[in-house]
């Protein structure tokens, strides 16, 4: 799917006569993907000249694009701030990354607890990249007043 046909999936979406964000269709991921140590070197942001010539993961990469290619959204989202987009882009070119999007600016220190209102799943990179497979884990959630 290229940048027009995903355009087209994340099209304006009305609720009672309300506009709301849009929900991708069933069996469509939303990838939301790191660069520095999970599809390359660990560049910081405090050494910029290294990432031009940093090493791609290639089962990074060829994961990366099967998913892009059966149809999935590929977003990098990176510690990398916009000063850093442009040597970014070349990166991703050069390698032959395919993705749709690139966010910049990524809070850094990890740890991260990501708040939304659409559902989100997280799978930390452990130093090899495949297929995902499904596993049970506890997670926080919110205390609705429902327990299970």
């Amino acid at each position: 799917m290229n940048r027009e046909e995903a355009d087209k999936l994340l099209h304006a979406k009305v609720e009672a006569g309300e506009q709301v964000s849009p929900v991708l269709p069933e069996g469509v991921k939303n990838y939301l993907i790191d660069i520095d140590g999970t599809i390359s070197d660990d560049i910081p942001n405090e050494e910029p000249e290294r990432m031009e010539t940093a090493a791609v993961y290639p089962d990074a990469l060829k994961t990366c694009n099967k998913w892009y290619e059966e149809g999935h959204m590929i977003c990098f989202f990176t510690s990398r701030t916009e000063n850093h987009r442009e040597v970014t882009e070349r990166w991703l070119k050069k390698h032959g990354f395919k993705y749709h999007s690139l966010l910049m600016g990524k809070p850094r220190g990890g740890n991260y607890h990501w708040i939304d209102n659409h559902l989100v799943k997280a799978t930390r990179y452990n130093g090899k990249f495949t297929d995902l497979v499904e596993k049970e884990v506890t997670i926080e959630v919110f205390d609705d007043g429902k327990h299970d």
